[in-house]
């Protein structure tokens, strides 16, 4: 068998394909990309050899780029030969993705952190210039994967720690500052919380008893139906933080949550984690993360 024959074929078909039928191109490519990893990974003898089989590839990508023109270089047929062995370790390679967006996802080298990011540019539609932004800002490595993502919960795409990006950040931040920091950008904000939430209000006034107090954020998440309480906390995580936020999310439900909608939760974002407090905690609606303050390019 010539398999640089093949693969030229295979290419020569792809890029004919796409002329005449632009809608379907992206399918196309992923087909034949597919394809020509497969001729790569057999031209030298099997996944094992082929991991030493550079020189192969040296050759055939330059006769390529002589007969075909640009994008058959080294680098774009190795891509090829790991898109192949990625399809290999995934039950199915979702089509809505483009060749963008796995050229962005072929360097990391954990499988698990390539299913959550598949998974989020899947549920939320990224397109692939924000998911080489959120593979650089470490979205995976601050959230872990977590088999729930078929069935999330609220906090199942919380961050950890949560980035709180602003243009001009104080060097001491009280709750106060912080507070205001995260008024200037909230959209980021609430992406860093995760999925579905949206912006309420901020400093709320409730009245629980004789007494007055306010909540720093009130939002809601709308795939999972229910308001987020947000408190900040500038310092560890303490243990009367938890009974704070839980007194606030009681009063939501008693005074703002409707029949239909799901219990409040919680979200107590701080300085740092206690996880001795965090082990006794034992409420399924509250959750607790940390920040890390980031100034924003001017």
């Amino acid at each position: 068998m010539n398999y640089y024959n093949e693969i030229k074929d295979t290419l020569i078909k792809n890029e004919i394909y796409k002329k005449a039928k632009d809608y379907s191109k992206n399918k196309s490519d992923l087909n034949s990309y597919y394809e020509v990893g497969r001729l790569l990974i057999e031209a030298q003898g099997g996944e094992e050899r082929a991991k030493y089989g550079n020189k192969l590839i040296k050759e055939y990508s330059g006769k390529l780029t002589k007969e075909l023109g640009k994008g058959h270089t080294y680098t774009d047929l190795s891509r090829m030969r790991q898109f192949y062995l990625l399809c290999k370790k995934l039950a199915a390679v979702p089509q809505q993705l483009t060749w963008s967006h796995y050229k962005e996802l072929l360097p990391l080298k954990d499988i698990n952190a390539i299913k959550y990011y598949i998974y989020i540019c899947e549920k939320q539609n990224i397109p692939y210039r924000e998911l080489g932004r959120r593979i650089k800002s470490k979205e995976y490595e601050r959230i872990g994967y977590k088999s729930e993502l078929d069935n999330p919960k609220v906090n199942t795409l919380i961050k950890d720690p949560i980035l709180i990006k602003a243009k001009n950040i104080p060097e001491k931040v009280s709750e106060y500052a912080l507070h205001n920091l995260i008024l200037e950008n909230v959209n980021d904000f609430l992406k860093e919380l995760g999925e579905g939430f949206s912006y309420i209000d901020h400093e709320v006034k409730i009245k629980i008893g004789a007494n007055y107090n306010r909540i720093d954020f009130l939002l809601f998440n709308y795939i999972y139906n229910r308001f987020i309480v947000v408190e900040l906390k500038v310092t560890e995580f303490k243990a009367e933080y938890a009974g704070q936020t839980i007194k606030y999310m009681n009063y939501i439900d008693k005074h703002l949550k409707k029949p239909f909608h799901d219990k409040t939760a919680g979200i107590i974002v701080c300085k740092k984690n206690n996880k001795y407090i965090l082990e006794y905690i034992g409420f399924d609606n509250l959750f607790v993360s940390t920040y890390e303050l980031q100034t924003l390019n001017k």
